[in-house]
């Protein structure tokens, strides 16, 4: 249980470097990008959760649902701000 409890703190750790990069990144594709891996981290988190309370099978069905609207998400973004052209 320590383990997951120390995993879990680091891929905070991590996934606010990636909040960093996302508020100040130098362009609209590498914040989306960014915005990206803070939602894959969350997903590994979801899981960590559903490990440590013991019901994993619950929680990889919340994890599988996340991480297909982070990425459906990301893919509108990214050929929205395309087709915008805005990116600079």
């Amino acid at each position: 249980m320590l383990f997951f409890t120390i995993v879990s703190f680091y891929l905070c750790v991590l996934i606010f470097i990636n909040l960093y990069r996302a508020i100040y990144g130098p362009d609209i594709l590498t914040r989306i990008a960014a915005i990206n891996a803070i939602g894959t981290k969350t997903v590994m988190i979801l899981i960590l959760i559903g490990f440590i309370y013991g019901r994993v099978e619950m929680f990889i069905d919340i994890a599988i649902v996340y991480a297909l609207l982070s990425f459906i998400a990301t893919i509108v973004a990214a050929k929205y701000f395309l087709t915008r052209r805005s990116i600079e």
